[in-house]
């Protein structure tokens, strides 16, 4: 029988506010990358609560918020309201700006992770992309249900996929299992980095009960999955390795140096603009 993945750590981030910060470069993103930044946002809103305009580059963001709708706007032009469920992917490139805020009162849990770009796709054309939640894929199977924010898996026979392109080899997964339901995650052999955060109800991994803190895994086939008796959702991540150093900004991650300057350049560029416009 293949070696079920070993928990090495447990994390339970720190706090923001409403937000919780799952991941950054000096905790765990060095050694989760692709992975470098996640926040995870559980708090109830008001309508028009959010994030004004501020800028990033070198970087890809993904806002996944399944329970409230999600007013945007970037600089590539794009503006208009996400649906609850859907999910907004701004590549930064070599600079963009961005915001949000909610278009509906309620509980908001969410999540928005910053994944690293590879080395020339860090400094090109920044785009955003909006995906309806009607076209984000997921699967049943018996006893849950897996959904598929970023790369493609096969799902009792199914192929479901994400209409984004990372720029990876990565799976960033939502599972949901009923009481007691059991799934088992075969992560691909080439993932190095693996990690899940129950984010509701509880998940057994290897019989130990776990909840809202993120668990790192090291070398296995995969994980045994076990809902506890009110069910469980499970937000999971896998990859290959980014194999480039994570070279920081206030708003920013390249792989270099020069890349770095480059997109804060482009950034304050773009934040004149901006101010002219009477849009900061």
């Amino acid at each position: 029988m293949p070696q079920e993945k070993p928990i090495t750590g447990r994390h339970d981030g720190s706090q923001h506010g409403p937000i919780t910060r799952l991941i950054d470069p000096s905790a765990l993103g060095d050694a989760l990358k692709p992975f470098v930044f996640l926040d995870f946002f559980n708090a109830p809103v008001q309508r028009g609560f959010g994030f004004g305009m501020h800028p990033h580059s070198g970087i890809a963001t993904l806002t996944w918020q399944p329970g409230c709708d999600v007013r945007y706007q970037d600089t590539t032009g794009q503006n208009g309201v996400l649906k609850a469920g859907g999910l907004e992917w701004m590549n930064a490139g070599g600079g963009a700006w961005h915001q949000g805020s909610f278009d509906t009162e309620g509980q908001a849990t969410g999540f928005q992770l910053w994944v690293a770009m590879p080395p020339g796709v860090e400094d090109g054309e920044s785009f955003g992309q909006y995906v309806p939640p009607q076209e984000v894929q997921a699967a049943k199977f018996p006893g849950g249900e897996l959904r598929v924010l970023l790369g493609q898996r096969d799902v009792q026979g199914q192929t479901v996929g994400s209409a984004i392109e990372p720029h990876h080899d990565m799976h960033y997964l939502v599972l949901t299992l009923e009481a007691h339901a059991t799934w088992h995650w075969a992560v691909p052999a080439q993932h190095e980095v693996c990690w899940a955060f129950p984010f509701e109800g509880c998940l057994l991994v290897n019989e130990q009960a776990e909840a809202l803190q993120l668990l790192t895994f090291g070398a296995g086939a995969g994980l045994t999955c076990r809902a506890g008796p009110q069910g469980a959702r499970v937000l999971l991540g896998s990859a290959r390795k980014h194999m480039h150093p994570l070279v920081l900004g206030p708003s920013s991650v390249h792989t270099n140096e020069a890349s770095l300057l480059a997109g804060r350049r482009r950034i304050q560029d773009i934040g004149r603009s901006l101010k002219s416009q009477g849009a900061l």
